[in-house]
């Protein structure tokens, strides 16, 4: 009984689809065989299981602890919550791999599948040997069990283990996603003053979408932090692994500018650590790292690649733009937004400085949002080699760790190719907005040469 997956289906980090179009109950039966077919063949015996508030869910679970079972290994049964709870599970319990069902920020008709193998990363070559063992059947046979277990207070109270921040008022936006139950239970046992919003788990999303790197998502948040003149406000994406944050003027935090705030306490219990950050972060994150005496190191986008790196450098912190935020300093080194928001609290209580102050004493930088533009799939690495091609040729100073990151007097830029989806992506950031415009029409110029026009946005 052979089985192939919809082509669009087997991403870089994770595998995504589209419920009853491109992604079905056979594809997750498939997962779970051929997953925990990988996890006998490696000496374990069992798996844990997670699932997000989709509406597809629960079905797309049953189905992948059929596979699970049907390859003669158990399955453990951790039920609805957010990635970062199957993740804890995954590094707790006495399981060999852990699956989270879940669509992340996507539409609510997307779902998909997030893996840890064996307490690490698993993603890219590991995810295509998925597709290839479904498609030849190359699969075990057995009887496992399935166990259900309720591990949120265990979670809970890990979360709280060591929480050494004072009391602030605090505003809360679980978005309808599958971390408003933990956020109830969290906020509870905190000191301080919070405010909830959207806790309860919804896959239709009735409030907005669940992505806190879209500024118009924190519309709902900005009004609660302005009308009970609240301290900061955090917010979550779907699944619980992204952070977003604005501070009590309602000005966001982005990713890097989070990651700055976190470096300052962590740097000084730790001295020199090295601290990550994709290649999309500000200059103003790795100077000020350095500045702080610690190790600034660029890496590629992509949680899978940031967790990898970090257990290779022995990095304690990393984080992303996107809002992906990684502990290993006193937690397990996973993105974990309910954790990094304890962290914040942390952080501004350690640093004897309100979150508006540590958000207003970073230097003003003016900066594009993340622009993206569809290409051809088979033409967009080939773009960036040509763009890089060209800048050596030209003297120009340039960082190769993910596509091209260019920094001139002006600032920087960046070009780059999407690793889930047919397009490049770019990025500038300068110090005032006719230097911005300089290097926009840089990039214009490089696209240009290549046969590019920066067109209309495309989609996330």
């Amino acid at each position: 009984m052979t089985h192939v997956f919809h082509p669009t289906m087997l991403r870089e980090y994770d595998i995504r689809g589209i419920v009853g179009d491109t992604l079905s109950e056979a594809d997750a039966y498939a997962i779970g065989r051929s997953f925990a077919t990988l996890v006998r063949r490696a000496g374990g015996k069992r798996v844990a299981v997670g699932y997000d508030g989709r509406l597809s869910s629960p079905m797309l679970a049953d189905a992948l602890i059929k596979g699970i079972n049907e390859a003669g290994v158990d399955a453990l049964n951790v039920g609805l919550g957010p990635t970062p709870m199957l993740y804890y599970a995954a590094a707790t319990e006495d399981v060999h791999g852990g699956i989270q069902i879940t669509g992340s920020h996507n539409p609510p008709d997307y779902n998909g599948f997030k893996f840890v193998m064996q307490g690490r990363p698993f993603y890219g070559a590991d995810i295509m040997t998925i597709g290839t063992m479904a498609a030849a059947a190359d699969w075990e046979s057995g009887e496992g069990t399935a166990t259900s277990i309720d591990i949120i207070d265990a979670y809970v109270d890990r979360l709280v283990e060591g929480f050494a921040g004072k009391a602030f008022r605090v505003g809360w936006d679980a978005g309808n996603g599958a971390a408003g139950t933990v956020i109830e239970k969290l906020t509870a046992r905190l000191p301080g003053e919070h405010h909830l919003l959207f806790t309860d788990i919804d896959g239709h999303f009735p409030n907005h979408h669940p992505d806190p790197t879209e500024e118009k998502n924190l519309a709902d948040l900005r009004k609660l932090v302005a009308e009970k003149s609240l301290d900061f406000g955090v917010a979550f994406d779907g699944d619980g692994d992204r952070i977003g944050a604005i501070d009590g003027e309602g000005r966001v935090i982005w990713g890097d500018q989070l990651l700055q705030i976190y470096a300052a306490a962590l740097l000084e219990d730790m001295p020199g650590a090295t601290i990550i950050a994709d290649v999309k972060a500000s200059q103003a994150l790795f100077d000020r790292v350095a500045e702080l005496g610690g190790k600034p190191l660029m890496w590629k986008t992509g949680h899978s690649l940031i967790k990898a790196k970090m257990k290779e450098t022995g990095s304690p912190l990393a984080g992303e733009m996107s809002g992906h935020i990684f502990f290993a300093d006193r937690y397990y080194g996973y993105d974990d937004a309910p954790y990094a928001a304890l962290r914040l609290i942390e952080a501004a209580t350690k640093l004897g400085q309100s979150v508006t102050e540590l958000r207003g004493n970073m230097a003003p930088m003016i900066n594009t949002p993340e622009m993206r533009f569809q290409v051809d799939e088979v033409r967009k690495f080939a773009i960036v080699d040509e763009v890089l091609d060209r800048l050596a040729a030209s003297g120009a100073q340039v960082d190769r760790t993910d596509g091209a990151r260019v920094l001139t007097d002006d600032g920087w830029w960046l070009l780059r190719a999407s690793n889930t989806q047919d397009v490049l992506v770019a990025r500038a950031e300068a110090k005032d907005e006719a230097a911005l415009a300089r290097l926009l029409a840089a990039i214009d110029d490089q696209l240009a040469l290549s046969g590019i026009e920066r067109g209309p946005q495309a989609a996330h």
